[in-house]
């Protein structure tokens, strides 16, 4: 299921992803069944448990699409029931220096590239493929780094040099704020930062990504000159967000013309 997308991400083509933040499996099935390469769960800035992040999991991978959870922290507490759920990788975020990207490859890899623990849960079959899968999950699993912060640019170099890391991700909101400037993702300074990781990631052979709040055709062709391979689509929340806010309009507008 993974190695068409760790395919795309090594050779730098184009991808799309999509985020969930909400955990009602059908919004994953809708997201899944419209052509995106992998579905991102967002668990840092929601309130998606493991239990639910099992059932989206399962859901996106139903439609032989890779979903990658973004757990709350590095902490092995998220990441190890999140892989054994069966997870086809990791989206890390705030990865600041390479010394905290090999920590969490450590966890994410068994032996010898890592010191995952070995069990048996969904992601193994419920041990009817706990050798298939083992013996194939450290060359097929996918690792992606958040570079989100001023220190995480200073250190792209570095963080970029690890043989393990499928790609990295810019996190604009996140970045903003470590510049000084929250929100606003525009910024020059932020335009900057962007510039720099962007170049580190051509230079070393290194997917790099973004995320779209505004998911629109300009914005894409936007990221894509700018030198973004991977581009990761408005979550279910910014889609459902836009459609009330249009919703809203049209009431006040019938409403006030009684």
């Amino acid at each position: 299921m993974t190695e068409t997308l760790k395919k795309k991400l090594a050779q730098r083509e184009l991808v799309f992803g999509a985020w969930v933040s909400f955990s009602h499996p059908s919004i994953s099935e809708i997201f899944a069944g419209h052509g995106f390469d992998f579905l991102a769960i967002d668990m840092e800035h929601t309130t998606i448990s493991l239990e639910q992040a099992q059932r989206i999991i399962a859901a996106s991978q139903s439609f032989g699409v890779p979903c990658l959870p973004r757990p709350v922290s590095h902490s092995n507490d998220w990441i190890k029931p999140l892989l054994d759920s069966g997870a086809d990788g990791i989206v890390a975020p705030m990865v600041n220096s390479k010394h905290q990207s090999e920590a969490i490859l450590d966890l994410l890899k068994f032996s010898p590239e890592g010191k995952r623990s070995f069990g048996v849960n969904r992601a193994h079959g419920y041990g009817s493929n706990f050798g298939g899968y083992v013996s194939n999950w450290n060359a097929s699993s996918i690792y992606i780094a958040q570079i989100e912060t001023k220190e995480s640019v200073a250190n792209i170099t570095e963080i970029l040099s690890s043989p393990n890391l499928d790609g990295v991700m810019i996190g604009p909101y996140d970045m903003s704020g470590s510049l000084g400037v929250p929100g606003e993702t525009t910024h020059p300074l932020v335009q900057e930062a962007e510039k720099t990781v962007i170049a580190a990631c051509k230079s070393a052979g290194k997917s790099c990504g973004t995320q779209l709040a505004d998911f629109s055709d300009d914005n894409i062709k936007n990221a894509i000159a700018k030198g973004y391979t991977f581009i990761i689509a408005s979550s279910d929340l910014f889609v459902l967000n836009s459609w009330a806010e249009g919703a809203e309009k049209l009431v006040k507008k019938y409403s006030n013309a009684q």
